[in-house]
């Protein structure tokens, strides 16, 4: 399938050499980074913020795919356009006035994506599909990497396409060789995957991704 996307999820790099991570899933063919924002709020872990990102932003020409799982997303949506963010996801649950956050993305010229966990229904996406660039949808349930892939997450991209034939859909968690085939027959195209791309060949891994095996 030629339009399927990688997104590697730099939550599962080598902190202490950021910058030649993103430099290295690059050159082995990445398509996104992937970069997951957690304040210890709305997911129990906290990772990194806008000046991380604006430290690695040179490094690549890559989009980046920030993933905010954080509280009130509203009150950082600039900080992360100015650290080099082209893609925000939020998270359904984060905030109270959702269209008014994925309003506030789009009025900075990038992308903007609403995330759904595993137990979160497709019906909040009723009114506000048609205003999205992707849905991300969680295979796993947020906050930490390395879970494993939540079944029922293939129904889930069956019904998101059912709403629309033209947004991205991304899946997040548990993605590797063995889950990816069923995702991309479900209608999904991009796919985040951070243990199974970093604990091997970079190169090799995200070729067995694009390729659907």
């Amino acid at each position: 399938m030629s339009n399927v996307k990688i997104a590697p999820s730099i939550l599962s790099a080598d902190f202490s050499r950021l910058g030649e991570e993103v430099v290295a899933i690059d050159k082995a063919g990445a398509d996104y980074v992937h970069i997951d924002v957690m304040d210890g709020v709305f997911v129990p872990n906290i990772t990194f913020g806008a000046p991380v990102i604006k430290a690695v932003r040179g490094k690549t020409d890559l989009v980046f795919d920030v993933h905010l799982m954080i509280d009130k997303p509203e009150r950082y949506i600039e900080d992360f356009v100015k650290a080099g963010a082209d893609l925000i996801t939020v998270h359904a649950e984060s905030t109270i006035h959702l269209h008014r956050v994925i309003q506030q993305i789009k009025s900075y010229g990038i992308k903007a994506a609403v995330s759904l966990n595993p137990a979160t229904p497709v019906d909040i996406l009723k009114y506000i599909i048609d205003d999205l660039d992707m849905v991300l949808i969680m295979s796993v349930n947020p906050g930490f990497g390395g879970q494993k892939f939540i079944e029922s997450t293939i129904e889930k991209i069956k019904d998101v396409r059912k709403l629309s034939e033209t947004v991205d859909i991304q899946v997040d968690g548990g993605i590797t060789d063995q889950t990816i085939g069923k995702c991309i027959e479900a209608g999904a195209n991009i796919f985040v995957a951070g243990s199974y791309v970093f604990s091997g060949d970079y190169k090799e891994r995200i070729d067995k991704l694009k390729r659907g095996c």
